[in-house]
């Protein structure tokens, strides 16, 4: 497993470098990652969503799982942040301390985490559902508690959108085909199925783009970044371990699956909300972008660290 995961990271890294030598060589422009961000956003995402839930049998066991993962997860990162709350409010008038709230939490549970987990158990369909429905419960605290600690003004939480976002909409129209047993056409299903496939790719081909405008030596000599890079690969990690290992209800797929999710590097919803409101964004991308490199070692020690306790 341990070999499983470290491969997977090494792809990841693989897909970020194709997008930075794109933009190194000037065969592409780093302003096109905005471009692919639309389409990773409202394209890819959702077919990755529906084709998850698609590809899983259904049952009253599978969709209570689900269920329970979602609260789980839900609850998990609901802690944590309240946890970070308590004990860094009074400096939450600098915006790297809220940063670092969300990115110590927000994880890449999606594009990163649902190929993660379906190789870790590649027989258990069920996992990507996991993911899937992890990046549910993760919206809503982006679009109520994100917006509000990125801008520190309550008027931008939005419960429409955290309702209305895209990785919601396509949850709405792939739980009642799973619940009902809908099978969609073949012909409809193949094209979902390869866009859902892109997902990955694309996300990291946008970091590397977002890589290669970045002075290196900025991104490896902050400080602060690391501080929070050890919160969202080790403490955050650790911390969803503690409240999940000893569960007897929980099968262990169910709690390796949040504990890999935990433990994937900072979302890019961190970047996209610093640069939607223009609060420090270039620590906001170096967080999402050291996260994901250093992943390459953290991930595989974390996954052993929890099969070995």
């Amino acid at each position: 497993m341990i070999l499983t995961v470290f491969g997977i990271v090494l792809t990841m890294l693989f897909y970020m470098s194709l997008g930075f030598g794109l933009c190194k060589s000037k065969l592409a422009n780093p302003a096109h990652a905005k471009t692919l961000s639309a389409i990773l956003l409202y394209i890819l995402g959702p077919a990755m969503i529906i084709n998850s839930f698609m590809t899983t049998e259904y049952s009253v066991e599978t969709l209570k799982n689900i269920g329970v993962f979602f609260v789980t997860t839900l609850i998990v990162q609901c802690l944590f942040m309240a946890l970070l709350y308590m004990i860094l409010h009074r400096k939450y008038n600098d915006a790297k301390y809220r940063i670092m709230t969300l990115a110590s939490v927000l994880g890449n549970v999606g594009y990163f985490g649902l190929p993660l987990v379906s190789s870790i158990f590649p027989d258990e369909p069920i996992v990507a559902c996991y993911s899937s429905i992890h990046v549910m419960s993760m919206n809503l605290l982006v679009f109520t508690v994100g917006t509000f600690l990125i801008t520190y003004d309550r008027k931008y939480m939005s419960a429409k959108g955290a309702i209305t976002n895209p990785t919601s909409l396509a949850m709405f129209v792939a739980l009642p085909l799973f619940i009902m047993g809908v099978s969609l056409p073949e012909a409809v299903m193949e094209p979902i199925a390869l866009l859902g496939k892109m997902v990955s790719p694309c996300c990291m081909i946008i970091l590397g783009m977002r890589l290669s405008t970045v002075k290196l030596k900025t991104l490896f000599t902050q400080r602060f970044v690391y501080i929070t890079c050890l919160m969202k690969l080790v403490i955050y990690p650790l911390f969803a371990f503690m409240l999940v290992r000893f569960v007897p209800y929980f099968t262990d797929t169910f709690k390796v699956s949040v504990f890999a999710l935990a433990a994937a590097p900072s979302g890019a919803i961190i970047e996209s909300l610093s640069e939607l409101y223009e609060i420090n964004q270039e620590l906001s991308a170096n967080v999402v972008l050291l996260t994901t490199i250093m992943s390459i070692v953290t991930l595989p020690v974390m996954i052993s660290l929890f099969m070995m306790i």
